[in-house]
């Protein structure tokens, strides 16, 4: 079990879940630490057309080991908060974030 709001990770379903406050347009990408319950990321891209959306999916990707295809934006389309879905993670930075 997690000890923070923003992380939960169900072992029956091998998924992940986060609540995210994304910064886009930020000078660079990265994890920016805490912001109420949420987890705030900062992404580079612009917050047109879905580039952030895009970017920050690509970003999670990468950070927990697994393909694009393992990590679905759940709520927040087109506002700051965003609940995301990794399957399968494979690391586990949040644990550090």
């Amino acid at each position: 079990m997690s000890s923070v709001p923003w992380s939960r990770f169900d072992p029956a379903t091998d998924t992940l879940t986060l609540i995210l406050h994304v910064q886009p347009g930020a000078r660079s990408t990265g994890v920016a630490g805490r912001h109420g319950d949420s987890l705030k990321v900062r992404l580079a891209a612009p917050p047109v057309e879905g580039q952030a959306n895009i970017a920050l999916l690509a970003f999670l990707a990468e950070a927990f080991g697994v393909s694009r295809r393992d990590v679905c934006l759940r709520r927040g389309e087109i506002s700051r908060h965003k609940e995301i879905l990794i399957r399968g993670p494979r690391r586990r930075p949040d644990l550090d974030w």
